[in-house]
């Protein structure tokens, strides 16, 4: 679980109330790394040194931060609930209608994926884009499908930048060229690269600057929040700049309802120069599966996000309550180019930190210092919420999601998702797939096909469980084969609200 930075308490550094033992321990702790990342830069050719001077420069300012923080990130006791205004309903957002030239909004619009993740929670290997997620399409396939849609209806040109890590570039950028022929312009830059420190000495446990072999958990992806800075590094955020581009609508690429929403871009383009809104984070309502998802708050005059990090013990039944903080971060975000660089050149972009734990293969404990692209809403200028329809939240973190999104419960149409007419109720079923089901090419074995849920409200399935052809499923199924049996659900079984036990008795539910 991820922690905020509250002090070099958090790392087993005595606490003597001495501030000035605290500071000159501090120090020898920013030389002693200083001297290891020098090491490190001397293992390598000059080509890969100017690279990672640049990481080095991110990484060193993130430790030195890490290192000054004292305290909680928030005080409770500021904490405010947003003004109205300060989030919008999105039908609000939408009567305004649309202007008769879209296509000149669109053409100061830059798509940004966030592509530096892995399948491997997923049993995939490689980057997780590249798997196939319906009718063997990628989530990469269906991001290039919507924005090439988007070009020949509107003839404009809307370009694709997929911000990839050390982890996902050689195997995205050769998928790419498959791409060459469609009408989407495809950029990419690399997030920044960070060694993990050890938990104990506070130093780098990479040996090299090498990504193989021993040093393959030496270096990690820092967060999403590091877009600003990789961006604005890369050169690419410049390049856009002058050819015109104004916003960025950023998303994560397993996130499928994350589609360019028009309505969004006319609110961002129509609005006057001195109240041009820099910043827009979509929201939707949670739900008691969301508890845990970031909110907005006001926190000294400005618009913030609080994730369950931040929040105390003491109050963090509070923060899940669904009446006090009745809305969640979808991390679809829209962004002012201008206002990322003017930010980036006054080194005004303050992200909180975020501790992440982690234990490695071998048992040894070390942290890595991570931030998030949503914290950085509090250094825009009039920046705001967007309330969006649950349908703009449709991520695939698990074979559970898979399962929804390659049913009947969805139509494909253009690369986007939708639900599908026939089905009564809004909202989405909620679906638990055991441990047998984890890894895609396990779960894809387990279903001949994929079952009709279109009045599905609940479905839970363990154990080892398969399903025949057309098989549906109806108002509450669980399913549970105990350990050592199994259960195989006939070919075109009808189940509505049932428990289907080990031995295969099928009772009401």
């Amino acid at each position: 679980m991820a922690i905020y930075v509250q002090g070099l308490s958090n790392v087993g550094v005595a606490n003597t109330g001495m501030a000035q033992f605290q500071q000159m321990m501090r120090q020898q702790l920013e030389t002693s790394m200083h001297t290891e990342l020098e090491k490190l830069l001397d293992t390598t050719t000059e080509a890969e040194r100017e690279v990672f001077k640049k990481d080095s420069e991110g990484f060193t300012n993130l430790f030195h931060r890490f290192l000054q923080v004292k305290g909680p990130s928030v005080e409770w006791i500021k904490i405010q609930r947003p003004p109205e205004d300060s989030i919008q309903p999105y039908d609000k957002i939408a009567a305004r209608g649309l202007p008769d030239n879209v296509a000149d909004s669109l053409n100061k619009l830059v798509v940004v994926k966030l592509n530096g993740g892995l399948g491997t929670s997923m049993g995939c290997k490689g980057p997780k884009s590249l798997i196939s997620v319906r009718n063997e399409n990628t989530f990469l396939d269906l991001t290039v499908q919507q924005i090439e849609h988007l070009n020949k209806t509107y003839n404009t040109d809307v370009p694709l930048v997929l911000m990839n890590s050390f982890n996902t570039d050689e195997d995205t950028n050769k998928i790419l060229q498959k791409y060459r022929h469609h009408r989407v312009k495809i950029h990419t830059f690399n997030q920044s690269r960070y060694p993990r420190i050890n938990k104990e000495s506070l130093l780098p446990v990479a040996t090299n600057l090498g990504t193989n072999g021993q040093n393959t958990e030496g270096w990690y992806p820092p967060g999403h929040g590091d877009i600003y800075a990789s961006f604005y590094n890369s050169g690419l955020l410049d390049q856009l700049i002058k050819q015109g581009k104004e916003y960025i609508f950023v998303s994560n690429i397993d996130n499928l309802g994350a589609t360019v929403d028009l309505h969004i871009l006319h609110h961002l383009v129509s609005q006057s120069n001195s109240k041009r809104c820099e910043f827009i984070m979509e929201v939707t309502d949670k739900t008691r599966a969301d508890v845990k998802g970031g909110t907005l708050i006001e926190y000294e005059g400005k618009l913030r996000l609080l994730e369950i990090a931040q929040v105390p013990k003491a109050h963090v039944d509070e923060f899940k309550s669904v009446t006090k903080f009745k809305i969640f971060n979808t991390n679809n975000l829209w962004i002012s180019l201008a206002a990322i660089k003017r930010l980036q050149e006054q080194k005004a972009m303050d992200l909180e930190i975020i501790v992440n734990p982690k234990t490695l293969d071998g048992g040894q404990n070390v942290i890595q210092l991570e931030t998030a692209v949503g914290a950085a809403i509090k250094c825009f200028d009039n920046a705001m919420g967007i309330n969006v329809p649950r349908s703009r939240f449709l991520p695939v973190k698990t074979t559970s999601d898979l399962l929804l999104v390659m049913s009947n419960l969805y139509s494909l149409d253009a690369g986007c998702l939708t639900m599908s007419p026939k089905r009564e109720f809004p909202t989405t079923p909620h679906v638990k797939l055991g441990s047998s089901f984890t890894k895609v090419q396990e779960y894809l074995i387990r279903f001949e096909s994929i079952p009709d849920m279109l009045e599905l409200d609940h479905l839970t399935v363990s154990g080892d469980v398969t399903f025949g052809k057309n098989v549906s499923v109806k108002g509450t199924v669980i399913i549970i084969a105990n350990h050592g049996d199994r259960i195989d659900i006939p070919a075109g079984s009808m189940l509505e609200n049932k428990i289907v036990s080990g031995n295969l008795r099928i009772l009401d539910h």
